[in-house]
């Protein structure tokens, strides 16, 4: 009898799960997005092996990371004001232009063989800029696509789909650098944001209702406000922002790991990256399974699994156990995001949607330039294992304290 009951429930919890499908806007986006998310997983691992074998350097390594991530921290809040003012669909458009003009830029300079670290630093912060308007933006829309009892479940499978990309793409592309170079990696990256903007031409959005006017200023101080005021919210930022500081050195360093430490290539890189990218995609996938009265833990255990999981890749000399490893990092980071964003998405008002949203972008993204630079200038002295290790700890630490004082 239990035998029956048990797939039966699982069905039901599955087709829930899909039924955000039945929401056209939600299924035009995810498909344009499904397929520029590969280019941009390809892009990232093509931009990281191609500053590297041109510099041979760590620390030039976070710097292209910093100036591809700082926007995130620096611009988001003001691009949460601009979420909750203006049309979001139309702020999406421009987002993606704007990346796909970068990107393909960095495309035609590397087939062209007139790179230059510096080029990629300048194009890295263009996309950044673009990309701290969109995510917010993207995060906030979600809603006006399913409606507010489907966006638990909207949630979920935006990162299901993110790290199903971030499984195939690194894959791929540790593949095509191998054999055709890193600029065709990026030129598909460029052709990919067809696909985004196709789908969010043909969607029918309603009109949102008009705002009472406010000043912009305003605006953002309430923002910060609400996410300072309100102890649930500020706990689980406080905490993503701390795995994100200490952990998220890893995506900087991975070249220094499959090349110097574990004597790879490209092809090694991509494979090193997918296993996140698979550990992630299953934290997705549990995620969408937890009632809610152990979601509201899952953010302290997963920050710890991360940070231990990392410590324990830094000190690995295997490449089959430096992968399996990676598995469980990228399971407890993904775990914790989703969480977070579905605990706080749950709890605040439409009106206010785009500023904290602003607020979880810049604790889960915006820290991770400030990781980059930190861990490039340290691995410089005392070498990337030890510069991991020491981050890996320290979430672990940050986890502990968070739960005690949560």
């Amino acid at each position: 009898m239990d035998s029956k009951v048990e797939p039966e429930a699982k069905a039901v919890r599955e087709s829930r799960l899909f039924d955000v499908f039945r929401h056209r806007n939600y299924r035009l986006f995810f498909a344009g997005q499904s397929i520029s998310l590969i280019g941009f997983w390809m892009q990232a691992i093509a931009q990281s092996w191609l500053v590297y074998r041109l510099t041979d350097s760590p620390s030039q390594l976070g710097l292209v990371a910093f100036a591809g991530q700082a926007p995130m921290l620096l611009i988001t809040p003001f691009a949460g004001v601009f979420a909750d003012r203006l049309d979001r669909r139309r702020i999406l458009f421009v987002t993606q232009i704007a990346m796909m003009a970068s990107a393909g830029t960095l495309a035609g300079l590397t087939l062209s063989g007139e790179v230059h670290v510096w080029h990629i630093v300048l194009l890295a912060l263009v996309s950044g800029t673009a990309n701290a308007f969109d995510v917010p933006t993207r995060q906030s829309f979600t809603i006006e696509m399913v409606g507010r009892a489907d966006l638990p479940r909207a949630i979920t499978l935006n990162s299901i789909m993110f790290n199903a990309a971030r499984l195939v793409g690194p894959a791929l592309a540790g593949l095509l650098v191998a054999a055709v170079g890193e600029g065709w990696c990026v030129a598909l990256n460029a052709v990919s944001y067809l696909a985004v903007l196709a789908s969010l031409a043909m969607m029918r959005v309603e009109r949102q209702p008009a705002r009472e006017p406010s000043h912009p200023l305003s605006d953002l101080r309430d923002g910060f406000v609400y996410v300072t005021t309100h102890p649930q919210t500020r706990t689980l930022l406080a905490l993503l922002a701390s795995a994100s500081l200490f952990g998220t050195s890893y995506v900087a360093l991975m070249p220094v790991f499959a090349r110097d430490v574990l004597h790879g290539s490209s092809d090694l890189f991509g494979y090193l990256m997918a296993a996140v990218g698979a550990g992630a995609l299953m934290g997705a996938l549990g995620i969408s399974r937890l009632p809610h009265d152990l979601l509201v833990r899952v953010p302290f255990v997963a920050a710890a699994l991360f940070g231990g999981s990392l410590a324990a890749f830094s000190q690995s000399a295997s490449w089959w156990l430096s992968w399996l490893l990676l598995v469980p990092a990228g399971f407890g980071m993904m775990a914790m995001g989703i969480a977070t964003n579905t605990l706080i998405q749950g709890s605040i008002a439409d009106a206010m949607r785009g500023r904290v949203m602003a607020y979880y972008v810049m604790s889960f993204i915006g820290m991770m330039p400030i990781s980059a630079l930190i861990s490039g200038w340290v691995s410089h002295q005392i070498g990337a294992p030890n510069t991991l290790a020491i981050g890996g700890t320290l979430c672990v630490v940050a986890a502990g304290v968070a739960y005690l004082r949560k």
